[in-house]
């Protein structure tokens, strides 16, 4: 995806399927939703929106959970 975006500019027919189709691929294989919406030039909403509507099963948050703390010994 070397071309960004206009920002703001609608995204129809088959330019959004070829862009749906990008971000799907690249999510696939380990970007981030941030990492895509920064590479594009669109926002975070409007990039998980695409992959929502393109299928992807997200993936969980990362980082630190908050399980149940460990019995102290």
């Amino acid at each position: 995806m070397a071309e960004t975006l206009k920002k703001g500019s609608r995204v129809t027919g088959a330019a959004r399927d070829k862009l749906a189709a990008d971000l799907k691929k690249k999510y696939d294989s380990g970007a981030s939703i941030r990492a895509l919406a920064e590479e594009t030039g669109r926002s975070y909403g409007f990039v998980h929106r695409m992959l929502s509507e393109s299928g992807v099963v997200l993936r969980g948050r990362g980082g630190a959970t908050r399980g149940k703390k460990a019995a102290a010994a």
